[in-house]
Protein backbone atom coordinates (compact mmCIF):
# COMPACT_ATOMS: atom_id res chain seq x y z
CA UNK A 1 0.00 0.00 0.00
CA UNK A 2 1.51 2.97 -1.20
CA UNK A 3 1.97 6.10 1.47
CA UNK A 4 -0.57 8.36 -0.30
CA UNK A 5 -3.08 5.52 0.39
CA UNK A 6 -2.22 5.10 4.11
CA UNK A 7 -2.88 8.59 4.88
CA UNK A 8 -6.17 8.69 3.01
CA UNK A 9 -7.04 5.30 5.48
CA UNK A 10 -5.70 7.26 8.65
CA UNK A 11 -8.17 10.59 7.94
CA UNK A 12 -11.10 8.24 6.72
CA UNK A 13 -10.25 6.85 10.10
CA UNK A 14 -10.21 9.65 12.27
CA UNK A 15 -13.20 11.18 10.37
CA UNK A 16 -15.56 8.34 11.38
CA UNK A 17 -15.01 9.20 15.23
CA UNK A 18 -17.05 11.09 17.52
CA UNK A 19 -15.08 14.56 17.10
CA UNK A 20 -15.87 14.72 13.69
CA UNK A 21 -19.39 13.13 13.70
CA UNK A 22 -20.60 15.11 16.23
CA UNK A 23 -23.37 18.15 16.09
CA UNK A 24 -22.51 21.01 17.54
CA UNK A 25 -25.63 23.45 18.17
CA UNK A 26 -26.24 26.89 19.51
CA UNK A 27 -27.62 26.83 22.68
CA UNK A 28 -29.93 29.49 23.88
CA UNK A 29 -31.09 29.98 27.63
CA UNK A 30 -33.94 32.36 27.95
CA UNK A 31 -33.86 31.65 31.91
CA UNK A 32 -30.19 33.22 32.31
CA UNK A 33 -29.79 35.08 29.13
CA UNK A 34 -26.90 33.51 27.67
CA UNK A 35 -26.43 31.75 24.72
CA UNK A 36 -23.23 29.34 23.80
CA UNK A 37 -22.10 26.62 21.35
CA UNK A 38 -22.46 23.57 22.53
CA UNK A 39 -22.34 19.68 21.47
CA UNK A 40 -26.07 18.88 22.36
CA UNK A 41 -28.48 19.94 24.86
CA UNK A 42 -28.18 20.29 28.04
CA UNK A 43 -29.65 18.41 30.97
CA UNK A 44 -30.57 21.06 33.53
CA UNK A 45 -31.11 20.79 36.94
CA UNK A 46 -31.47 23.81 40.06
CA UNK A 47 -28.26 23.71 42.55
CA UNK A 48 -27.43 25.46 45.14
CA UNK A 49 -23.85 26.75 45.50
CA UNK A 50 -21.73 28.16 48.76
CA UNK A 51 -20.34 31.60 48.57
CA UNK A 52 -17.03 32.65 49.64
CA UNK A 53 -18.72 34.68 52.40
CA UNK A 54 -21.30 32.31 54.33
CA UNK A 55 -24.37 31.97 52.06
CA UNK A 56 -26.10 29.90 50.13
CA UNK A 57 -27.04 31.09 46.52
CA UNK A 58 -29.26 29.58 43.86
CA UNK A 59 -27.86 28.37 40.96
CA UNK A 60 -28.53 26.59 37.39
CA UNK A 61 -26.50 23.95 36.10
CA UNK A 62 -26.70 22.94 32.58
CA UNK A 63 -24.75 19.71 31.75
CA UNK A 64 -24.43 17.61 28.90
CA UNK A 65 -21.99 14.11 28.96
CA UNK A 66 -20.96 11.79 25.78
CA UNK A 67 -18.26 9.26 26.07
CA UNK A 68 -16.45 10.27 28.68
CA UNK A 69 -16.71 14.11 27.30
CA UNK A 70 -18.65 16.65 30.04
CA UNK A 71 -19.43 20.22 29.61
CA UNK A 72 -21.64 22.69 31.64
CA UNK A 73 -22.30 25.84 32.23
CA UNK A 74 -23.50 26.63 36.21
CA UNK A 75 -25.32 30.20 36.72
CA UNK A 76 -24.96 31.42 40.22
CA UNK A 77 -27.58 33.94 41.13
CA UNK A 78 -26.06 36.77 43.30
CA UNK A 79 -29.02 38.97 42.97
CA UNK A 80 -30.27 38.29 46.27
CA UNK A 81 -27.18 38.41 48.12
CA UNK A 82 -27.41 41.51 50.14
CA UNK A 83 -31.03 40.04 51.75
CA UNK A 84 -29.32 36.57 52.10
CA UNK A 85 -26.70 38.20 54.17
CA UNK A 86 -28.62 40.62 56.39
CA UNK A 87 -30.58 37.28 57.20
CA UNK A 88 -27.31 35.13 57.82
CA UNK A 89 -25.77 34.87 61.33
CA UNK A 90 -22.93 36.83 61.67
CA UNK A 91 -20.04 37.69 64.40
CA UNK A 92 -18.77 40.98 65.18
CA UNK A 93 -16.25 41.26 63.12
CA UNK A 94 -18.35 40.64 59.60
CA UNK A 95 -19.63 43.77 58.04
CA UNK A 96 -22.67 43.55 56.37
CA UNK A 97 -21.01 44.83 53.34
CA UNK A 98 -19.53 41.76 52.78
CA UNK A 99 -22.58 40.88 50.19
CA UNK A 100 -21.30 43.50 47.82
CA UNK A 101 -17.68 41.74 48.68
CA UNK A 102 -19.03 38.34 48.21
CA UNK A 103 -20.46 39.17 44.20
CA UNK A 104 -17.14 41.03 43.52
CA UNK A 105 -14.83 38.31 44.31
CA UNK A 106 -16.90 35.42 42.55
CA UNK A 107 -14.91 34.91 39.83
CA UNK A 108 -11.53 34.81 41.71
CA UNK A 109 -13.54 32.62 44.08
CA UNK A 110 -14.92 29.96 41.52
CA UNK A 111 -11.19 30.27 40.01
CA UNK A 112 -9.38 29.26 43.26
CA UNK A 113 -12.23 26.12 43.80
CA UNK A 114 -10.22 24.66 40.21
CA UNK A 115 -7.07 25.24 41.09
CA UNK A 116 -7.89 23.35 44.77
CA UNK A 117 -8.84 20.48 42.48
CA UNK A 118 -5.40 19.29 41.89
CA UNK A 119 -3.53 18.23 38.59
CA UNK A 120 -1.52 20.35 36.61
CA UNK A 121 -2.76 24.21 36.00
CA UNK A 122 -1.29 24.64 32.32
CA UNK A 123 -2.94 28.16 31.59
CA UNK A 124 -4.34 30.83 34.22
CA UNK A 125 -5.22 34.69 33.29
CA UNK A 126 -7.67 37.37 32.84
CA UNK A 127 -10.05 36.98 29.97
CA UNK A 128 -13.21 38.90 28.84
CA UNK A 129 -16.16 38.57 26.42
CA UNK A 130 -17.89 41.16 24.71
CA UNK A 131 -15.79 43.58 27.76
CA UNK A 132 -17.55 41.60 30.53
CA UNK A 133 -14.33 40.53 32.62
CA UNK A 134 -13.68 37.25 33.68
CA UNK A 135 -10.78 34.01 33.85
CA UNK A 136 -10.09 31.08 32.23
CA UNK A 137 -8.02 28.12 33.34
CA UNK A 138 -6.67 25.04 31.95
CA UNK A 139 -5.82 22.27 33.66
CA UNK A 140 -3.93 18.51 33.02
CA UNK A 141 -5.86 16.53 36.02
CA UNK A 142 -4.16 13.45 37.26
CA UNK A 143 -5.76 10.93 34.87
CA UNK A 144 -4.66 12.70 32.19
CA UNK A 145 -7.99 14.26 30.80
CA UNK A 146 -8.23 18.01 30.32
CA UNK A 147 -10.00 20.73 31.73
CA UNK A 148 -11.28 24.07 30.07
CA UNK A 149 -12.80 26.74 31.89
CA UNK A 150 -14.02 30.01 32.23
CA UNK A 151 -15.64 32.20 34.66
CA UNK A 152 -17.33 35.26 34.19
CA UNK A 153 -19.52 37.82 36.59
CA UNK A 154 -22.52 39.44 34.58
CA UNK A 155 -25.47 41.88 35.64
CA UNK A 156 -24.88 39.75 39.75
CA UNK A 157 -24.93 36.38 37.74
CA UNK A 158 -21.96 34.51 38.14
CA UNK A 159 -21.25 32.17 34.80
CA UNK A 160 -19.04 28.97 35.25
CA UNK A 161 -17.71 27.20 31.90
CA UNK A 162 -16.38 23.63 32.31
CA UNK A 163 -15.50 20.60 29.64
CA UNK A 164 -13.19 18.24 30.86
CA UNK A 165 -12.47 15.95 27.96
CA UNK A 166 -10.48 12.65 27.98
CA UNK A 167 -7.06 11.70 26.38
CA UNK A 168 -7.75 11.87 22.15
CA UNK A 169 -10.64 14.39 22.36
CA UNK A 170 -10.79 17.25 20.76
CA UNK A 171 -9.86 20.53 22.83
CA UNK A 172 -12.96 22.24 23.79
CA UNK A 173 -11.56 25.66 23.29
CA UNK A 174 -14.99 26.51 20.77
CA UNK A 175 -16.77 25.68 23.93
CA UNK A 176 -15.02 27.39 26.52
CA UNK A 177 -14.82 30.89 24.32
CA UNK A 178 -18.30 31.12 22.93
CA UNK A 179 -20.32 32.56 25.63
CA UNK A 180 -22.41 35.21 24.74
CA UNK A 181 -24.56 37.62 27.22
CA UNK A 182 -28.07 38.12 26.12
CA UNK A 183 -30.57 40.80 26.79
CA UNK A 184 -34.59 40.35 27.63
CA UNK A 185 -35.60 40.06 23.90
CA UNK A 186 -32.35 37.49 22.84
CA UNK A 187 -30.02 40.24 21.82
CA UNK A 188 -26.52 39.71 22.09
CA UNK A 189 -25.00 41.94 25.02
CA UNK A 190 -21.93 43.94 24.17
CA UNK A 191 -20.13 46.90 26.34
CA UNK A 192 -18.15 50.17 24.78
CA UNK A 193 -15.78 50.02 27.61
CA UNK A 194 -15.17 48.43 31.20
CA UNK A 195 -16.15 50.61 33.60
CA UNK A 196 -19.60 49.56 34.95
CA UNK A 197 -19.63 52.45 37.89
CA UNK A 198 -17.17 54.58 39.27
CA UNK A 199 -15.78 55.09 42.73
CA UNK A 200 -16.22 58.10 44.81
CA UNK A 201 -12.72 59.34 46.06
CA UNK A 202 -13.15 60.94 49.58
CA UNK A 203 -10.54 62.18 52.04
CA UNK A 204 -10.72 61.35 55.69
CA UNK A 205 -11.40 64.89 56.52
CA UNK A 206 -14.14 64.47 54.46
CA UNK A 207 -16.25 62.00 56.08
CA UNK A 208 -18.86 62.94 58.58
CA UNK A 209 -18.56 63.81 62.29
CA UNK A 210 -19.02 60.18 64.11
CA UNK A 211 -18.25 57.73 61.80
CA UNK A 212 -14.38 56.43 62.13
CA UNK A 213 -11.95 56.64 58.82
CA UNK A 214 -11.46 53.02 59.34
CA UNK A 215 -15.66 52.42 59.35
CA UNK A 216 -15.29 49.77 56.27
CA UNK A 217 -18.98 49.38 56.56
CA UNK A 218 -19.80 52.76 54.83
Amino acid sequence: MNSSRVMAVVFAALCSGPAFTQTWIDYYSSLDDFRIRAPGEFEVEEMAYPSEYGVVLPARKYNYSQGGDNYSVTVVDYTQAERLHEERDRNEAEYLLYWEIDIRASVAYAATSFRQRGGQVTYDAYHYIDRVEGHQLQITNENESRTYAAIYLHDSRLYIIEATVVPGSLPPGMFQQSLSFMDQNGERIRYENFLEASKVRRSCGEIQEGIACNDWTR
